[in-house]
């Protein structure tokens, strides 16, 4: 038990010795797309979103690959997922939900 308890911090560590590079470039991409959009982002937001809309309305979604609609339902669950996760979240339990 003491032998151990003895390499506790040697591995710990050694842990954080190998952890620190996968948490850098965590850290490059974190900064970068976890940012909330700058100002001068916005026209193209608006630019993309009204693509979106007048694609939907002439049916060109009906052109895509199957490659590209998997893609995007895939984005369109997980939207969906982080909607019900930040739900559950703010109401600080699952109970009320059909899950």
């Amino acid at each position: 038990m003491a032998n151990a308890i003895a390499k506790v911090p040697s591995l710990i560590s050694s842990a954080l010795t190998q952890a620190r590079p996968k948490f850098n470039i965590f850290m490059k991409y974190a900064r970068v797309e976890l940012a909330p959009p700058k100002l001068s982002e916005i026209p193209q937001i608006r630019a993309g979103i009204g693509k979106l809309l007048s694609s939907a309305k002439s049916g060109a979604w009906k052109q895509q690959t199957v490659k590209q609609a998997t893609l995007n339902t895939l984005v369109g669950a997980e939207i969906l997922f982080w909607f019900y996760v930040g739900e559950c979240i703010g109401k600080r339990h699952i109970v009320g939900y059909n899950v």
